[in-house]
């Protein structure tokens, strides 16, 4: 599904780990060497994972988070991408770019008569290349990292992965009349990507409260926020939708969110990368995808103050339609409810004013 695919543009850096540490797993080396023709394609593996959340690595902090304390000869580093790149098929040179991002995340110094000084073992980087190419893990969460906007988003297995399409939610925020000083909630925050985007345009009384069921994704999403230095506009709390905002009903000056969509059916079909590792939660939107929508527009006049702005982005047109037509003439209290494009051109939010 066009909405779901996934996009990556890595970018080296460093940062204290925020993830426990556990011990590097020895000689992994032997798990690049090709396999043999009758077996699974890298690109077809047989099965999903039954945990993917817990499939192992050395060390679970986001590989671009780790400092850059492994020095590597040459020899070795040349050996290791040898390997790796025999286990991608000519077919795939996606895979073969994933590559080069996964050293250019990893690598801190590099010279031609010296070692490269690296992020992980290079046992560990083999465990997070063969998850990438067999298991067929997204390669953000490979790296711990997602380019969005202007940000460079950390994730992780359990959290959605913020897509390209959802940054046009930001623009509409922006463009909301005196956005800058007033109180958004963003909901279903997952990594925390648009609390922190809308955070960064606030001025001195704006604030964002963002919301998430998930534990995991309360963890990721403040390590964002104090990566980017927005505590101070951005508070984080931990419940479902609007159940943790009872002291803010009526004084929002704007509700976001990218809830759960997905028909429930429709998850088997998606592709292996998003069905079989990002997490189900962030995914299902229940029989016909609504559910979760459905809630959010019910309880969107208790928290808005009039005035007040919501998008929400939906699976796509039928969806954006529906919810247009029920918003516009099931409440009287909101006005200017519409439909907006993404890049695409699919009819992928639905925005609209409390009156």
């Amino acid at each position: 599904m066009a909405m779901l695919a996934l996009s990556s543009r890595p970018l080296s850096s460093s940062s204290a780990a925020f993830l426990r540490s556990k011990p590097p797993t020895p000689h992994l080396h032997r798990l690049l060497l090709p396999k043999p023709l009758s077996s699974a394609s890298p690109l077809t593996p047989p099965t999903p994972l039954a945990d993917p959340t817990q499939a192992p690595d050395a060390d679970p902090t986001p590989l671009f988070l780790r400092p850059a304390s492994h020095r590597v000869p040459p020899a070795a580093l040349a050996a290791f991408r040898r390997r790796a790149s025999a286990l991608v098929p000519p077919s795939a040179p996606h895979l073969h770019r994933h590559l080069r991002w996964l050293l250019a995340d990893a690598s801190a110094a590099a010279s031609d008569d010296g070692p490269a000084l690296l992020r992980a073992p290079l046992e560990d980087l083999e465990v997070l290349w063969v998850r990438h190419v067999r298991e067929r893990t997204p390669f953000q969460y490979v790296v711990g990292n997602e380019h969005w906007r202007d940000l460079v988003v950390a994730v992780a297995e359990g959290v959605l992965i913020p897509r390209p399409e959802t940054e046009a939610v930001v623009d509409m925020v922006r463009a909301v009349e005196g956005f800058a000083d007033g109180w958004w909630a963003d909901l279903g925050t997952g990594s925390g990507a648009i609390a922190v985007a809308v955070a960064r345009e606030l001025g001195a009384g704006g604030k964002v409260f963002a919301t998430d069921v998930s534990e995991v994704a309360i963890g990721v999403a403040r390590l964002n926020v104090r990566r980017y230095g927005v505590q101070d506009k951005v508070e984080i709390r931990h419940g479902s939708w609007f159940e943790p905002l009872e002291d803010l009903k009526g004084k929002l000056m704007g509700v976001i969110s990218n809830p759960p969509y997905i028909p429930t059916d429709d998850l088997p079909g998606l592709q292996p990368e998003v069905g079989w590792h990002e997490p189900k939660l962030a995914l299902d939107g229940g029989k016909d995808g609504l559910e979760h929508l459905l809630h959010l527009c019910e309880g969107l006049s208790s928290v808005l103050k009039p005035g007040g702005f919501f998008v929400f982005e939906t699976n796509g047109d039928k969806h954006s339609e529906f919810l247009v037509d029920l918003i516009s003439t099931k409440w009287s209290s909101f006005h200017n409810v519409k439909a907006v494009l993404d890049f695409a051109d699919i009819k992928r939010f639905v925005t609209g004013y409390r009156r």
